[in-house]
């Protein structure tokens, strides 16, 4: 199983917007740092940049008592005509899920992967909610973050 950090969509804005030019465009409004409440299996925080080239860039750090006990590389990134996430858990090697559309929020899936095979994220204000789950939405583990200013 990997361990996925969740990004989440804001304001339940597609993360695949069309631009003027009906070009794909990235979600700047990700940009910043997220926090989690610090809990038993710790606190993690996710930081962002803002998209340039056509990629956002961002890490995922989880801390508990004071050790860094998780990280990851994260990137959301155009590839034709959507955007796909592509977390390295561990600075492994990263595992590819792509935007569909649909629903409130943003879902990006990878099927053919063990767990998660779908991540979902939705943001009302500045708090964050993300859920990973099998494709068909069963063994869902939900995540909440808070926009730190």
């Amino acid at each position: 199983m990997i361990r996925m950090t969740l990004v989440m969509a804001a304001l339940a804005m597609p993360l695949t917007a069309t631009g003027s030019s009906g070009a794909v465009v990235l979600p700047d409004w990700l940009a910043g740092r997220w926090c989690g409440v610090d809990g038993p299996r710790g606190q993690t925080c996710e930081t962002w940049q803002q998209a340039a080239g056509g990629t956002m860039l961002g890490t995922s750090q989880t801390v508990k008592g004071g050790t860094t006990v998780a990280f990851e590389f994260l990137r959301i990134a155009i590839e034709g005509d959507t955007a796909v996430y592509l977390p390295q858990p561990g600075g492994k090697p990263p595992v590819a899920f792509r935007a569909v559309p649909g629903g409130e929020g943003v879902t990006f899936v990878n099927a053919a992967h063990d767990y998660p095979q779908r991540i979902h994220y939705r943001v009302a204000g500045d708090v964050l909610t993300a859920e990973i789950s099998l494709a068909d939405g069963s063994k869902a583990m939900r995540w909440t973050f808070n926009r730190v200013r």
